[in-house]
């Protein structure tokens, strides 16, 4: 069956009838909403209405990229939720003036991994009322986000973490989120072995030895487990493990992810500089399998070669395959020096020197005698490669269906120096946007609103009604001023708020008035799929 192919992705192909079920089930409901949509942005409103709303923003020129609606609205929100769009003012018990802003639809983030409450307070700050940890996930998915359970500042979920599966599987350590402060051990193995493992113990085994055929069953039902307690798909950092995983764990990773009909988002493989065969081998397994497939940070991986790897995804999505990418707007990597990827050549990998490395707590540059005393010595620190040629993220920002992310790190605290994502979506409006030029604002905003809402509303219902500006939608809402909107964060000073970003609203809730965080907005909900149990 080939899959027609729109701007965000293929439609998912209907497997069983309890997927044809849910799909006919969002086509009333996207029905529904786009007539209420078009009754309210006539005028249906504008008649004199006699209801107070819990809260108005009033004036704003709403920018819906999920209809290409752009005009000046009021908005009432009721309950958390879009109920009205007007063109005559509404009353409220609470009004924010967007006189001269816009007002968009809250940004959908699919890879962070800062689930601490600094991530949160930036990302708020940078307009992101949704922040989702796909490409490493969690396991147990349930307790993801325990920092900030009960004090939440926006939304959050997670995939299922098949890192962290075969982390308990092959060592016995439980450790819900590979990149969380503390472990949490299984057994008596627990605290030493995590110690070494995570920070730079070697030989590594859990990077670097193939599962046994028990190891990868068990590896299967935790899968299984995870997406029965309502993960937001599959997380696959599968270039961390290379050495590692063979086709029979990958292939089961792909077959659970095809039989659950869920999505599977995957770190590939990476080779020497614009090497495709990670790309391809996913792609392969993909369409073996029948799952659907998100690529991560696609000009990461890709390198020289990311023309050639949008092609790919481009011609696959023709063939029928369920593929979509994303990335991020900056041009370095970051992650620890003990990482398994600097095991390898990682100078041939990347095409850089140890030159092109800096030590993010100083931004010390490298040598190769620096490099090993801190590789050796300082293993639980952070390093920033410099390796992505601007050209790539511009290829990959203008291709049609490409999603913006932060990939994140986890911000611990302000002495901890992490890369400066957190100004990723006000980089996107404020530097290609309107300095640049090179993509327009509603394209743009649909790169982190209604494209990530619709690729996971795909799987998950909770998704259907974010992502968008109109009436029954999530009342999530970034309102910003598009002539100063910027990103501030620099590898030196990370921690530095976006410009621009006047008032974020997240479920009903005023979180960011006036550029500042209000105290006690705590309306973020941690967002399961269907199948969640008690």
């Amino acid at each position: 069956m080939k899959v027609p192919e729109t701007l965000s992705g293929p439609t998912r192909p209907l497997h069983t009838d309890a997927h044809r079920s849910r799909i006919v089930t969002l086509g009333t409901f996207v029905c529904f909403v786009a007539f209420a949509t078009m009754a309210s942005l006539a005028g249906a409103n504008d008649q004199s209405d006699p209801h107070t709303y819990d809260l108005v923003v009033h004036g704003g020129r709403v920018l819906d990229p999920a209809s290409g609606f752009d005009g000046i609205r009021d908005v009432g929100i009721r309950e958390g939720t879009i109920v009205a769009l007007s063109e005559k003012p509404l009353q409220g018990n609470k009004i924010i003036d967007a006189t001269g802003l816009v007002v968009a639809p809250g940004f959908i983030d699919l890879h962070t991994h800062s689930i601490t409450p600094l991530g949160q307070q930036y990302q708020l700050l940078d307009g992101v009322t949704t922040a989702l940890e796909l490409e490493a996930g969690a396991y147990p998915v349930e307790t993801y986000g325990s920092e900030i359970k009960d004090s939440a500042r926006i939304h959050y979920g997670s995939s299922v973490g098949w890192g962290s599966a075969r982390l308990e599987a092959l060592l016995g350590i439980r450790r819900t989120h590979l990149l969380a402060s503390k472990p949490s051990p299984v057994g008596m193995r627990g605290i030493w072995t995590a110690i070494k493992l995570l920070f730079g113990g070697t030989p590594n085994e859990v990077f670097t030895r193939n599962a046994t055929e028990g190891e990868i069953e068990h590896m299967r039902k935790m899968l299984e487990e995870g997406l029965d307690r309502g993960a937001l798909g599959i997380g696959v950092p599968l270039d961390y493990f290379s050495e590692g995983v063979d086709d029979a764990e990958l292939r089961m990773i792909f077959e659970v992810a095809g039989a659950r009909e869920t999505i599977l988002f995957i770190h590939v493989r990476r080779g020497v500089n614009g090497d495709p065969a990670g790309l391809r081998e996913a792609l392969r397994l993909a369409a073996e399998t029948g799952a659907a497939v998100h690529i991560c940070h696609i000009q990461h991986n890709a390198m020289r070669n990311t023309e050639l790897f949008l092609r790919e995804i481009r011609e696959a999505r023709a063939a029928g395959l369920d593929v979509t990418t994303e990335l991020l707007p900056y041009n370095a990597g970051s992650a620890l020096i003990s990482s398994a990827v600097f095991g390898r050549d990682w100078r041939a990998i990347f095409d850089i020197d140890y030159s092109d490395v800096e030590w993010a707590a100083t931004g010390m540059r490298f040598d190769e005698a620096t490099w090993n005393d801190y590789r050796e010595n300082h293993p639980e620190g952070q390093v920033v490669h410099h390796y992505v040629e601007e050209e790539w993220t511009r290829l990959a920002l203008l291709e049609p269906g490409v999603i913006v992310v932060s990939d994140l790190l986890p911000m611990v605290d302000e002495t901890s120096m992490v890369a400066p994502h957190n100004g990723a979506f006000s980089k996107i409006l404020g530097r290609y946007v309107r300095e640049a030029g090179i993509i327009d604002l509603m394209t743009a905003l649909s790169k982190m609103t209604s494209l990530p809402a619709e690729r996971m509303g795909n799987f998950f219902p909770a998704f259907e009604r974010k992502g968008r500006v109109n009436i029954g939608a999530d009342a999530d809402l970034t309102i910003f001023d598009p002539s100063e909107i910027l990103d501030r964060a620099t590898y030196g000073n990370p921690f530095q708020p976006a410009a621009g970003i006047a008032h974020v609203i997240v479920g009903g809730e005023v979180a960011v008035e006036g550029g500042n965080l209000v105290d006690g907005a705590y309306a973020g909900k941690h967002i399961f799929g269907e199948r969640a149990k008690d």
